[in-house]
């Protein structure tokens, strides 16, 4: 029995080979996000502030982690690394780090926003876990899937943040 997902091994419709956008890294560092957004307190003596230091910093770290964890495998079945090497994966791996600016924006703009703490943290996990699905979305449908299954897959994402918002519902942060 063949349990292959078809759209990840589909040529592309076009022809064309693949960009280097890592949808797959956009997803998961948006889902980060929102984690960090529904763990961060609105206490602090400046708790914007911080949870726009907090969401960068932790991408930035995750990005890096995600960079040494390709090298080391690629070391572990004997590929040399050099430099160049470096600079490529850190590439591939950088849309992990980028998924957190937009939500480290809302934070950051939302004073002029008039927004309080409560309702700052609420939009800012909203648009982590909409771009977390539209990244899911829009990756499946580069990868040639039909409608359906970028829905699918969509959707997977949504159960996936609405978790996180779930949480922090239950939490009452």
């Amino acid at each position: 029995m063949n349990h292959v997902i078809p759209w990840l091994h589909r040529p592309r419709r076009d022809g064309r080979a693949p960009s280097r956008t890592d949808y797959a890294g956009a997803v998961y560092g948006s889902l980060l996000a929102a984690s960090v957004i529904a763990a961060s307190s609105v206490a602090g003596k400046f708790p914007r502030f911080e949870t726009v230091v907090l969401l960068l910093v932790t991408g930035l770290v995750f990005w890096v982690a995600h960079v040494y964890a390709h090298l080391v495998g690629e070391r572990s079945v004997g590929q040399l690394i050099d430099w160049s090497k470096v600079r490529q994966v850190g590439k591939s791996e950088w849309s992990i780090a980028e998924a957190a600016v937009l939500p480290a924006a809302v934070v950051a703009v939302s004073p002029v926003l008039g927004l309080s703490l409560t309702a700052t943290g609420w939009l800012a996990l909203t648009v982590a876990v909409a771009q977390q699905v539209s990244w899911a979305y829009i990756g499946a449908m580069h990868a040639s899937a039909s409608r359906r299954e970028a829905a699918v897959e969509a959707a997977v994402n949504l159960v996936l943040g609405l978790v996180i918002v779930a949480a922090k519902a239950a939490l009452g942060h």
